[in-house]
Parts: C-alpha cells; sequence; structure tokens
C-alpha cells in the first residue's frame, strides 16, 4: 500500500506524462489585457484543501470517437461525392477544425491530454503538434489561423458573477507570444470567425447579461470589430450565432426563423470599417429542414451547412446555392447513419471538412473506450478520472468500483479494478441505478432496481446485494451474486441508497407518501424486520442523500425552497435524527433559487462537497454538439459553509454522478490507459431531443 506522499509523487507523474507539453515555456504565455479588468479573483483555498481522487461519468462523451475529415470538391465538380478522407489520427476526440492558408494544414481541437486543447496538423508533421494557448484552461474551442494568428474561444477566465459563462475570444501570433483578450470582461463571446483579408472578428456575443438558463437557442447577437480595436464592437444584427465571413463585407449564421426552423441568414456590412447601419437580415435557406454551423465559400454564391431534414434522425452536410436555392447533398451518400457536424471549407474551396464519428478502426486502441480516462483538474490535489458508465462507489479498500454501465441496455451492477485493467458484470436484465458500497463489507452493494426519474409511485426497489470478492479474478466475466429487496412492493419509488459509515444503515429518497421525501432503514433487514423512519417530510423533492464520512450530516439535493419548481435545487444538510436542517447557499443568498445542483457526496474528512451545477453558463453554442446538458454539469467543490467554491470542469458536457475516494491509498500511477482494455466504440449518442423536425 502506499503513503500519501506516494501516491501523490506517482500522480503528478502520470499527468506529467499525459500533460508534458503543457508545462513547457512555449506554451506559458502572458495575456496582453489592454481592456481594463474586472477585479475579481479565483477563489484560493488555503486552510484544510480539497484532495484525493473523483470519479465522474460525462453524458454521451466516451462514444463520441471523432476524427476530422474532408472531401475533395474539385475532384467531383458535377458528380455525387463517394468517399471521405481522415485527417486526424484517431487519438481521442478531434473536432471544430479550419482549413490553414497554405490549404494543406488545419487547425483543430483534440482532448487528447484530458481537455480540448488546439492543435496543427501539417504535412511537415507526422503528427499533431499544439499551438499556443493558455495551459490551464479547461477548455478551449473553435480556432482559427490568419495572417500568422491564432483566434480561439477559451474557457480561462472567471467572470465577476454566477451564472455567466467563462467564454471569451483571445488571439496570440502563430509562433506565440503574449496573448490577447479580445472580449471585454463582463462579456461573453462565442464562434469567432475571422474575415477574408484577416482585418475583421465577428463572433456570437451574449453581451454581459447574465445567463437566463437557455441552451438551446442562446439568442446571442452577431457583433464586429477589428483586432486593432476590439473594443469598438458593433452589433450588426440581433439574434444570430455561428458567424462565416463572405469576403469582407457580408456574414451568414444561423438562428430559428419566425416558423420555428433552424435556418440560415445573411446580413450585408455598410462600409469598409462596418460603421453604418447593416442592412436587415435575410433569410436564405428554405423552410422545411434545419439547417446551422454555416461555412461561406469563396465565390460567395454557396454555403456549406450541417443539415436535419424529416425522415432522419442524422446531422448531414451539403452544399446550398444562394442563388439557385437547391442543396447538394455531400455526407448523405457516403455515410448516411453517421452524424456529420460544423463543416468548414478550404480557402479556394477545393476542400470540404467536418467532424464525424470515426467508425470501427483496425488501429490498435481508436475502437476502444477505456474504462477510465485522465481528465486535467485546476485543483493541484485533486485527480479526475471519467468512467465509462455512472454512479461511481468505491470499495472499502478502494481497489473496486461498483458503478451502472448502461440504462439503455439493462445492464445492471459492473465492478472495475480502480486502475481500469479489468471488469466483472454483478448482474444484468434489469435497470440498476445509484450505488453505494458499504464502508464495512467488502461484499454488499447497495442499489435501486427499477426505471430511473419516475414518477412517485412507480415501482422501483433498494435493494442489497452480496458476493464473494474472491470471486473478482482475472479469468471470470460475471461474478456470482445475491440480490436482497429491502424496500416493500407497494411503496412506490424508493432510490438512491446511501450507506452510513458503520454500515448499519442506509439513508434512501422514496415516494411512498406521495411526495419524494428522505427515508432512513435498517441496512440488513429492509424496512421488513429493520424497521423504517421517514427523515424529512413536505411537499417537495429531496433526493440524492449522501452520508457524511463522519455519520454526523447527511447531504440531499432538494426543491423545498420553491417546491412548484422541479428544474431548481440546492444543498441541504440534515442529522440523522432529523435535526439542523439547514441550507448550504452555494451562489450566495441573492442569486441562490437559480442553482441547480445535484448529485451532492462529501470529501474524505467530510469538510467539502462535491456536486454538479449550473452556476458557470453556458461553454459552447449547444446546437453545434451532439445532444447533451452541459449548463446543469459542471463539477464544483464547496466547503460546508458554503465557502471556497471551486470549479473542476469547464466542458461543453454534461458531466454528472461523482463520486469521491472515500481513502487515501488509490494508486493513480497504475492506471490502465492502453493495452485495448474497455468497451468497443459504437459512436451511440443522439442529436439534440430538442431538435425537432415534426414542426
Amino acid at each position: 500500500m502506499f503513503s500519501r506522499l506516494r501516491i501523490a509523487t506517482r500522480t503528478r507523474i502520470l499527468y506529467k506524462h499525459c500533460f508534458r507539453y503543457l508545462h513547457s515555456s512555449a506554451h506559458s504565455l502572458p495575456i496582453n489585457t489592454h481592456l481594463t479588468p474586472v477585479q475579481f479573483q479565483i477563489p484560493t483555498i488555503t486552510m484544510n484543501p480539497p484532495k484525493g481522487t473523483i470519479v465522474f461519468n460525462t453524458v454521451g462523451r466516451t462514444e463520441y470517437g471523432f476524427d476530422v475529415f474532408c472531401v475533395n470538391l474539385q475532384q467531383h465538380p458535377t458528380h455525387q461525392v463517394t468517399a471521405d478522407h481522415r485527417l486526424t489520427d484517431g487519438v481521442s476526440i478531434n473536432f471544430n477544425a479550419q482549413f490553414v492558408e497554405d490549404h494543406r494544414s488545419i487547425v483543430f481541437i483534440s482532448e487528447r491530454t484530458g481537455s480540448p486543447r488546439i492543435y496543427l496538423l501539417s504535412p511537415e508533421s507526422p503528427k499533431p503538434q499544439p499551438l499556443p494557448s493558455f495551459p490551464d484552461s479547461l477548455f478551449h474551442d473553435r480556432p482559427v489561423i490568419k495572417k500568422g494568428r491564432i483566434y480561439f474561444t477559451s474557457a480561462h477566465e472567471q467572470p465577476n458573477r454566477h451564472f455567466q459563462s467563462f467564454s471569451a475570444v483571445y488571439s496570440t501570433s502563430f509562433h506565440g507570444g503574449n496573448i490577447t483578450r479580445l472580449t471585454p470582461y463582463g462579456v461573453v463571446d462565442y464562434s469567432p470567425a475571422v474575415s477574408e483579408t484577416g482585418k475583421f472578428i465577428a463572433v456570437a456575443s451574449y453581451g454581459s447579461r447574465p445567463w437566463d438558463g437557455d441552451f438551446r437557442e442562446l439568442k446571442t447577437d452577431i457583433v464586429v470589430f477589428s483586432e486593432s480595436s476590439p473594443e469598438k464592437r458593433v452589433v450588426v444584427c440581433e439574434r444570430g450565432g455561428w458567424p462565416t465571413w463572405s469576403g469582407d463585407s457580408a456574414i451568414y449564421f444561423h438562428r430559428v426563423a419566425d416558423d420555428g426552423w433552424w435556418s440560415i441568414f445573411r446580413v450585408d456590412l455598410p462600409d469598409s470599417e462596418h460603421s453604418g447601419s447593416p442592412k436587415p437580415p435575410v433569410r436564405v435557406t428554405p423552410t422545411g429542414v434545419h439547417c446551422f454551423t454555416p461555412a461561406s465559400l469563396h465565390d460567395s454564391k454557396r454555403i456549406a451547412v450541417a443539415t436535419r431534414r424529416r425522415g432522419t434522425d442524422f446531422r448531414h452536410i451539403e452544399i446550398f446555392d444562394v442563388e439557385t436555392k437547391t442543396f447538394q447533398p455531400i455526407t448523405k451518400i457516403i455515410n448516411p447513419n453517421i452524424h456529420h457536424y460544423n463543416p468548414f471549407v478550404s480557402p479556394n474551396s477545393d476542400f470540404l471538412g467536418y467532424h464525424r464519428f470515426r467508425g470501427e478502426s483496425t488501429k490498435e486502441g481508436e475502437s476502444i473506450i477505456p474504462h477510465l480516462e485522465p481528465v486535467m483538474s485546476p485543483v493541484p490535489n485533486i485527480r479526475l478520472l471519467r468512467l465509462n458508465g455512472s454512479f461511481p462507489t468505491f470499495s472499502p479498500d478502494g481497489n473496486f468500483i461498483a458503478f451502472n454501465h448502461s440504462f439503455d441496455k439493462n445492464s445492471g451492477v459492473k465492478i472495475i479494478k480502480s486502475d481500469g485493467s479489468k471488469r466483472w458484470t454483478l448482474f444484468e436484465g434489469r435497470t440498476s441505478f445509484y450505488n453505494s458500497w458499504s464502508p464495512t463489507e467488502k461484499h454488499v452493494i447497495y442499489s435501486s432496481i427499477g426505471p430511473i426519474f419516475e414518477s412517485p409511485k412507480t415501482t422501483v426497489q433498494i435493494a442489497r446485494i452480496t458476493f464473494n470478492p474472491s470471486d473478482l479474478t482475472d479469468d471470470r466475466e460475471h461474478v456470482p451474486c445475491g440480490i436482497k429487496i429491502l424496500t416493500r412492493d407497494d411503496t412506490g419509488n424508493n432510490a438512491f441508497p446511501s450507506c452510513s459509515p458503520d454500515g448499519k444503515s442506509l439513508v434512501f429518497r422514496s415516494g411512498r407518501s406521495g411526495h419524494k421525501n428522505l427515508y432512513i432503514v435498517d441496512a440488513v433487514e429492509g424496512e421488513f424486520n429493520g424497521g423504517i423512519r421517514q427523515l424529512t417530510e413536505g411537499p417537495w423533492i429531496d433526493t440524492m442523500p449522501s452520508w457524511s464520512p463522519k455519520g454526523d450530516l447527511i447531504a440531499f439535493s432538494s426543491n423545498r425552497h420553491n417546491p412548484k419548481n422541479t428544474e431548481i435545487f440546492s444543498i441541504y444538510v440534515v442529522k440523522p435524527d432529523g435535526s439542523g436542517l439547514r441550507r448550504i447557499y452555494v451562489a450566495g443568498k441573492e442569486e441562490a433559487d437559480r442553482e441547480r445542483i445535484n448529485h451532492v457526496c462529501f470529501s474524505e474528512d467530510g469538510e467539502w462537497l462535491l456536486f454538479t451545477a449550473n452556476l458557470a453558463g453556458v461553454t459552447a453554442e449547444s446546437v453545434s454538439l451532439p445532444n447533451q446538458f452541459q449548463p446543469y454539469g459542471d463539477l464544483h467543490v464547496v466547503r460546508l459553509d458554503g465557502t471556497g467554491l471551486r470549479r473542476l470542469t469547464g466542458n461543453a458536457y454534461e458531466n454528472g454522478t461523482p463520486m469521491w475516494h472515500s481513502g487515501n491509498e488509490m494508486d493513480m500511477g497504475r492506471l490502465c490507459l492502453g493495452d485495448g482494455v474497455g468497451d468497443k466504440l459504437e459512436g451511440d449518442f443522439q442529436e439534440p431531443l430538442w431538435i425537432s423536425c415534426d414542426i
């Protein structure tokens, strides 16, 4: 077993290997903040800082397997394109690319080091090369190279209030140097585009208003400015996103039209300095087909767009002729049953690019989803691991993790080694969710069996699962187990069990009264012989409880402060005897009623809470992504008194169901990241569920 010091040392070695380029002087770049900054600092954690290993789930992300592809339009000027060519290398996920002016290179985003970063792929280099950006930023997006400069968005600097995105636009020299913030402090910008001459930048700007909670159409404005005077910003059109330039005088963008269809619009700018009033925007694409994320071809007569049409569940890339009002299908002919995203065009329009699921590959590692994957952490003593599954819980010695692999496939409960090297199935064929390993028994796991997120009267039961730990051997795939139901069939929805530190009791959420409140039951006999008592009571939702390691508190999520709103939850704590109920104000009392906080659990010392929340707004234009719910899925930690709030994740995904490792001897140095260990990559993800073609 390893001491804390040895674990920390081996963890640093792992992350040094994963992120070694981040620490080179070439990528440690100062920010040129010639705009007046807002004096707001990220909280400094000094006393009893949070530490340990956090394992969590990211919805859909493990299946993406994106690579950047292109087609040669000149080879098929009058015929249908029949094949595409992969540009990126099948490592991690690669997306949101742009051609460089030499026509042969691309700049793109890759998550190969655990967070989205900017890379260049050129004929001169066999491997993608990292480009200058912020080494400690949790998110980069939409890179563009023009006239020797790189433009991109980053979630680098924390705004001066909650419920506002971190996203802003920056630029720097292709060869490194000062990084200039182009977005004014207090303003949120997405999706930068650079004009043909490189003189002007257009962005989808959320402005300085606080996030209003929407993540479908963000109602950003199209704003134009020059890099030399970024403070002189001109709103050329209200309600628009994802701008693309046609020369220096016109911009195409997407927004939802009055008839409900996502459509492409064009706005023509007034003069060479864009100082006058622009003309009203004109709708370009017709009703009856969703069109988004446009990319203008150099002839100004055609645009590449991603489309969703009636009768198909897939997003495809098409070229739309703005004069003849006709579409030329591209990707539906090549890969009819694969999603294609965010087209981009070479400067002379010879090549059309996009990213898509790479499909099955014969190359080692490209078609495998690892059980565990390291993710960059902004807090030095916290390690983050993404799990290919949900609701992880650690064994008492920290050597194993029990979790739920797939709700759609009724995969029940599985166990993996905490280094990710081996997985076993306890049972399958039944939906199971939210697990709690007994802190005192290596052979006991508690789980909820039944459909997830249903009404109070839907039958869901608390189960005690027992097995023989000696059966966890490398030659087995399935481990025999016994399942004992602890709740009565007629009591409705019983879920989210958490075991007390002494292993004698469970706290869980039940809908037996008609409302979802918390109850405590005997951990062995359940409510049949051991008895049950109600912990909370009221016409609201108390859910997802977590017992503190000391046994003195139970944390949970609740909307009891606003029972009519089932979208807003905050953190509450209560003593096991029902006394001492109090709310923990994470966002402060002024904005507390906007909190959406779930999946609360304690640190090992019981002084910190880990949870998911909507405190940081939206990181990217959601319509450009597969189905995800990022605004409610960033991980945070906070002290029990509500101070010391820190954001742990800042990507464009929904991160959730986190669990803090309850011990101090997890050996991260042995983490298994290769050797073909994991699941087959199937590309099993969906379009955003809120984009409907049934209008």
